[in-house]
């Protein structure tokens, strides 16, 4: 969700003004994944690199967030959409913890959408603390080397609930992922916009669900095998991402097609 401050001083606003403004942008994109089906959104709130960012505009986030958690919590009950958080919220002011904290918990069994917030996260940091988690279970003779696959890195990974990526959204002109969710958009389509996060809209949003629906999804395998098949058994949530078992399931569609 990158523009904030941007489009601001392109309006002659302060970038706190900006960074409100992107608020009422993410209820809008929340409001729309939910109408158009969206099981998982995920929002790229807050990195690990935005720590070094002036005191001032640090402290404004961290207060909007607190508020973001306060205010919405009831309508994302109301939508039945569940609150949930990645990376290391423990590094949050304790007031804006407690407040996004207080959120996941109103929402916790709700069950139409799943809604993931990156705050404090970074996709190498998260890597990094997987493989160090893995390391300790070998370590101590809980687990072998030989036993450390894709579905076991992919569980120690602070997005273990989360399927992996289909669509990754980036507004602010800029063609760069940032270090967001390295790992879970092996796959992923990239959709980039010039235009910046406050103007970013259900129609914005909805031309992005046509950008992907044209694409055509391989998995490694060839136009002629994924056409074969006819369509692609989507990866259920919560299962460690596996290309294998993706392009395996078309091919094995692809034969049955050929053998019919």
């Amino acid at each position: 969700m990158d523009g904030n401050g941007r489009w601001a001083q392109a309006n002659g606003l302060s970038r706190l003004e900006g960074h409100a403004e992107g608020a009422r942008a993410v209820r809008e994109a929340v409001r729309t994944c939910r109408k158009e089906g969206v099981q998982f959104l995920t929002l790229y709130a807050f990195s690990v690199a935005n720590w070094g960012r002036p005191r001032t505009e640090v402290r404004a986030l961290m207060n909007l967030l607190l508020d973001f958690a306060e205010r919405e919590k009831v309508e994302l009950r109301d939508q039945d959409v569940k609150l949930q958080v990645i990376g290391d919220a423990d590094e949050l002011p304790l007031a804006t913890r407690q407040a996004v904290q207080s959120a996941i918990s109103y929402t916790s069994q709700c069950q139409g959408m799943t809604l993931s917030l990156a705050l404090s996260y970074g996709g190498r940091a998260d890597i990094v603390s997987a493989a160090r988690a893995i390391a300790l279970r070998v370590q101590s003779g809980q687990l072998l080397p030989e036993e450390v696959t894709e579905q076991t890195f992919q569980s120690a990974l602070s997005t273990h609930g989360l399927p992996p990526v289909d669509l990754l959204i980036r507004t602010g002109g800029e063609r760069r992922v940032s270090d967001f969710l390295l790992y879970e958009s092996a796959y992923a389509e990239l959709y980039f916009l010039p235009i910046m996060w406050p103007d970013f809209n259900s129609k914005a949003l909805r031309d992005a669900f046509a950008f992907f629906s044209g694409r055509e999804r391989r998995f490694g395998l060839t136009s002629e095998q994924v056409q074969a098949a006819g369509t692609v058994v989507p990866l259920k949530a919560g299962h460690g991402f596996d290309p294998h078992d993706a392009s395996n399931s078309l091919l094995a569609s692809a034969e049955s097609a050929s053998a019919e």
